[in-house]
């Protein structure tokens, strides 16, 4: 990347192309501002993946210019990178509205890096003022409290982020309304750059308030007289509220499963969110000595994970609650994109246990927290940016979201569909791709552990696709002869009952790979043998059956006599 001394470089290390991992910088001289830093859920063939970050290379290398941190709000798309930053740079002072700093410290408590990170709480009112950038903040809704754009004040103009966002003018829990003052305020003194949401950018409406599924979901819950599974987003409090204030007005009791549901609950609690009168919230034993039409479980798994309270209870593997007939278990989200084939299996056998499933937009249950077209188009015309970059957002969305842009008359040239990586330079006159910074995926897997290779994916790719061959062959390279085997051994590629001429075929083939490979060299090596073994028999797996199973060679080396080869 090659700025000029003038030029603002914008770029994404991750958020650009995808549904998630949002992480933005703002770059000018010697200091960067990074907005967000989140995670992304693995697609279906990711083994074993639990999910994405980014490569935090480029920002290791240039730690010296990071300023701060700044926050939108506390999805795990928006805040799950956050300790896999701070570990490698734990210096970023992090600034964070009261409930995802919460959820923030709970992170890094996990992590054991709580006591050596330095946090700080935003408000919409808050300015952090560097030697050549400022920060301020501007008031948005979601489906989250606490949730506000950022403006990064530079020399040449503001860049302006959005974070998700959506015009909820009758939101709930007391939150305030989006401030259109402010955004038009920021409009009025020179926006170089917005970047905005583009998740709902294919919907060409207003979304509707959080009040209208508050009014659906309080109709749906005081209607229903058996037992109420309720499941939703840990971190939507306002979803959270509803059902516990119709809970209460229908004299039921809440029992809360799910850690993360949990912690939700208490930091609503402790920050003034949530207001519960005494004696609603009751444990797992209490609740099941409730009858039915008094019963409430709140809990986690509206995704479908696997290893979430709901899922848990569908697989009858839950230590403490089983179905009931009769119960009634409300979905009150919408697939995040790649899990939408886990949440209709978990529907199906939430409904196959006998349970009424209510989830959908038909039944009025959820609503996007993401701004539709007309809502992106008055966040344009509230803050007349001379630039737009379409960001959080799938590709056809990204250009859809510029296409949104130019029918409210920006120009063509001035809006950019960006690549993770790639550095966008840019004055009040001029705009340019100053090059691109490469930031390859990082896999985090169910341990926890965050160097889960390219290479490791693609290996339990294969091996979940195309199954395993070993080969297993005892060899004596100084006298260049076959002790014994080679024994092939067949995991997932093809029965070898079954398969007893296709086995014997390739017994022979790698006999002669090895016969020949150890006769080109009086002293051959073995990494050399084996690389022939996997390429060779492959080709001819793959002429037999069309399929490509992993290969793993085992040549154990032994000095002795011939013993029992395969026929040549």
């Amino acid at each position: 990347m090659k700025l000029k001394n003038n030029e603002v470089g914008v770029y994404a290390i991750g958020g650009l192309g995808e549904i998630g991992r949002n992480m933005y910088c703002v770059e000018y001289q010697d200091e960067i501002i990074i907005m967000d830093c989140g995670i992304k859920f693995p697609e279906d063939d990711m083994m074993g993946i639990n999910y994405v970050i980014s490569d935090y290379s480029y920002l290791v290398k240039n730690r010296k210019k990071i300023k701060a941190l700044v926050v939108t709000h506390g999805h795990e798309d928006h805040i799950g990178g956050i300790p896999y930053l701070l570990k490698k740079i734990p210096e970023i002072p992090v600034y964070a509205t009261p409930f995802a700093l919460a959820l923030i410290r709970g992170k890094l408590d996990e992590h054991g890096i709580l006591n050596s990170s330095e946090l700080h709480e935003e408000h919409e009112d808050t300015v952090l003022k560097f030697d050549k950038l400022s920060v301020s903040f501007f008031r948005t809704t979601h489906s989250i409290p606490d949730t506000l754009g950022i403006a990064v004040h530079t020399p040449e103009g503001a860049v302006l982020f959005t974070g998700d966002f959506k015009f909820d003018l009758t939101p709930v829990m007391n939150q305030p309304a989006p401030d259109f003052q402010e955004m038009a305020k920021l409009g009025k003194e020179g926006v170089l750059a917005l970047l905005s949401d583009s998740t709902n950018a294919e919907v060409p409406t207003f979304t509707k308030s959080e009040r209208f599924v508050a009014h659906s979901l309080h109709d749906i819950i005081t209607g229903i007289k058996g037992r109420i599974i309720f499941a939703t987003f840990a971190s939507n409090l306002y979803r959270v509220s509803t059902a516990i204030k119709a809970a209460v007005d229908t004299g039921r009791k809440v029992a809360i499963f799910g850690r993360s549901m949990e912690n939700g609950v208490q930091n609503g609690i402790d920050l003034g969110y949530l207001d519960i009168p005494e004696g609603t919230l009751v444990d797992a034993n209490e609740i099941n000595h409730t009858p039915p039409e008094k019963a409430m479980i709140l809990c986690t798994g509206s995704q479908g994970e696997p290893l979430a309270a709901l899922s848990r209870i569908a697989d009858g593997t839950h230590r403490q609650i089983s179905l009931q007939p009769g119960d009634t278990v409300i979905f009150s989200s919408n697939p995040i994109p790649g899990n939408t084939t886990s949440v209709n299996h978990l529907i199906n056998k939430l409904t196959e246990a006998g349970a009424n499933v209510v989830h959908g937009k038909i039944h009025n249950v959820h609503t996007s927290g993401h701004a539709g077209q007309e809502e992106q188009k008055m966040m344009i015309e509230l803050t007349k940016p001379e630039y737009f970059i379409p960001v959080h957002g799938e590709y056809r969305m990204q250009v859809v979201h510029t296409e949104t842009a130019q029918s409210t008359g920006m120009p063509k040239d001035h809006t950019f569909v960006l690549k993770n990586g790639d550095v966008l330079a840019l004055t009040r006159d001029s705009s340019r791709i100053a090059g691109h910074i490469n930031i390859p995926d990082v896999f985090v897997d169910t341990s926890g552990s965050d160097d889960v290779g390219n290479i490791v994916v693609r290996d339990r790719q294969i091996l979940a696709e195309e199954g395993l061959v070993v080969v297993v062959a005892t060899v004596d390279y100084k006298h260049q002869r076959v002790l014994a085997g080679p024994d092939i051994l067949s995991r997932g590629f093809v029965y070898m009952r079954e398969s007893t001429e296709l086995i014997s075929q390739a017994q022979k083939h790698v006999y002669h790979v090895l016969k020949t490979e150890m006769a080109k060299d009086p002293q051959p090596k073995e990494n050399e043998i084996r690389k022939a073994i996997i390429e060779n028999l492959q080709d001819f797996l793959y002429s037999k059956t069309e399929r490509r199973p992993m290969i793993l060679p085992m040549l154990i080396e032994k000095k002795g006599c011939l013993s029992n080869p395969v026929d040549e």
